[in-house]
């Protein structure tokens, strides 16, 4: 159980570039790798499970319980070879002044050693105190190695080398070249998904053939080899239950899903069932529906053109069919898209048009309150951690909304109120977590359970 933290200075220095690169690198040579990826993202993990060939997992400190994060580490990095596990942000970033919830609190608690990934681009000798102080700044963080990012040539890279050399005790694991060819196109919300890029097969590999190229495989290893035993995994129960179909809406329009929530779902006895919003002209036979973030207004021309989809989403949903949908899965369920000077037509149950603009409305990590709405949603009053980062906001909002959350953190739909409830629908900006005691995953399954169940009475009646 190897495994190594990959974090930085400060954003984009290039980390999920160099990790992609060693996932892919690694498996390459025969190993099975491991990615996980700190914080609420979604994007750099469909890269991370294309490179590593199995699911990325998030590690969260906001949104999962400090053993939470232990279990699923444990679990997942049990079969395999070695770990990656990519940061966010700088290494001593966080919310809490004290670090509790930075990438070096993570690797503290993981006992994982760091590989500091430092973009040079304009450094040279002044590298050396940045190490230097990185080192001091918290003793108990084990670092492994540097390596040189964007580095301009062999007389830079030979001064970098020399500096770090005489004024530290850091281990140069090797560089990597500023080229532009290495670099993936970025959008306005992060990296384009691989979903998405047809080329994205033929990046990762061009990354990892540089990787293994100019960076010490060999020394990457042995680091990792050097981390703590994580705790063992808690061994899981299951009891076994009817089985229920799921219908999720997984194509190049939404992809927003925790690997741990798709595992959750099929843990609680679901079938996922793929349904492509772009192309698939009928819903299928599901007992609930499923709709995750994304990029909808990226794709709203074709969404609106398959009208028979959105007609039989709105049809189930007004004969009581569960729906969660989360940021993207709200735009979707609105009346309408409005993005560029353009309008799409959407599935028309909330009764709203949401209008993309040039900056993000809601941003971060999000907290709200239960109001007692929503049939899969614990008691009024309960506390969940959330995350947002959506460009749209909701205008001609009509009727008077049941919300399903009060908003004590964040933006939600109208800086006061996130989830608008419809019969068996939540829709949602805010992003929740669906594993762990307050997700919504096992309330949703056991409530399409008991729906599909008087449904077949009905029907034997």
């Amino acid at each position: 159980m190897a495994h190594v933290y990959i974090s930085a200075a400060h954003k984009s220095s290039g980390k999920t570039t160099l990790t992609l690169g060693l996932a892919r690198a690694l498996r390459n040579q025969g190993r099975r790798v491991q990615v996980f990826k700190k914080g609420p993202d979604y994007i750099d993990p469909v890269w991370h499970s294309h490179a590593a060939g199995r699911p990325c997992y998030n590690l969260d400190f906001h949104m999962m319980q400090q053993a939470e994060i232990e279990d699923l580490f444990a679990r997942h990095a049990s079969t395999a070879e070695i770990s990656l596990i990519e940061g966010n942000k700088g290494l001593y970033d966080g919310m809490d002044l004290e670090g509790s919830d930075s990438n070096a609190g993570l690797a503290k608690l993981l006992e994982a050693p760091v590989v500091l990934v430092i973009d040079c681009q304009g450094i040279t000798r002044g590298i050396a105190p940045l190490l230097v102080g990185y080192r001091a700044f918290d003793p108990a963080v084990r670092f492994g190695g540097v390596i040189l990012n964007k580095v301009a040539g062999p007389r830079h890279e030979q001064k970098l080398r020399a500096a770090i050399e005489r004024y530290t005790d850091f281990k140069v694991l090797g560089s990597l070249p500023r080229d532009g060819r290495l670099e993936i196109v970025e959008r306005h919300i992060g990296l384009i998904p691989g979903n998405e890029s047809a080329e994205a097969e033929a990046k990762i590999e061009a990354i990892a053939a540089q990787v293994a190229e100019r960076i010490d495989l060999a020394a990457l290893v042995e680091i990792a080899r050097q981390a703590a035993q994580p705790k063992p995994p808690a061994t899981a129960t299951t009891s076994p239950a009817a089985p229920i179909r799921i219908g999720i809406l997984r194509d190049r329009a939404f992809g927003f899903y925790y690997n741990e929530d798709l595992d959750a779902l099929s843990d609680a006895g679901a079938e996922l069932v793929p349904v492509d919003a772009l192309h698939d002209a009928r819903l299928p036979e599901v007992d609930g529906l499923v709709i995750g973030g994304g990029f909808p207004e990226v794709f709203m021309a074709e969404l609106n053109a398959n009208a028979s989809l959105r007609t039989d989403v709105r049809h189930a949903a007004e004969a009581g069919l569960p729906i969660y949908a989360e940021c993207g899965g709200l735009m979707y369920l609105a009346r309408s898209i409005h993005w560029q000077g353009k309008r799409a037509e959407m599935v028309g149950l909330i009764p709203g048009d949401t209008v993309m603009g040039e900056r993000p409305v809601g941003r971060g990590y999000a907290e709200v309150r239960t109001t007692g709405q929503g049939a899969f949603l614990p008691a009024a009053g309960t506390t969940l951690p959330a995350h947002e980062f959506h460009y749209s906001h909701l205008e001609n909002l009509a009727g008077d909304p049941i919300y399903a959350y009060d908003v004590s953190r964040g933006h939600g739909i109208d800086g006061r109120h996130d989830g608008i409830v419809y019969k068996n629908v939540l829709a949602s900006y805010c992003h929740f977590r669906g594993a762990g005691p307050n997700g919504w995953i096992k309330r949703f399954i056991e409530h399409a359970r008991h729906i599909a169940r008087n449904k077949s009475a009905a029907r034997a009646a």
